[in-house]
């Protein structure tokens, strides 16, 4: 994952969660966000 780019990692994180994707899938996406420090580009929906 570290080959995409910072806008590219954060559509495939929408994208996936609009394909209801695996949990696990999606969690590989979301600790590589976190490892960019990038969690202020995606809205929290809890």
């Amino acid at each position: 994952m570290e080959h995409l780019s910072d806008e590219l990692l954060i559509e495939s994180y929408y994208k996936a969660n609009e394909l209801n994707l695996s949990e696990e899938f999606i969690q590989l996406i979301e600790d590589e966000i976190h490892r960019r420090q990038l969690t202020h580009k995606i809205k929290q929906s809890s």
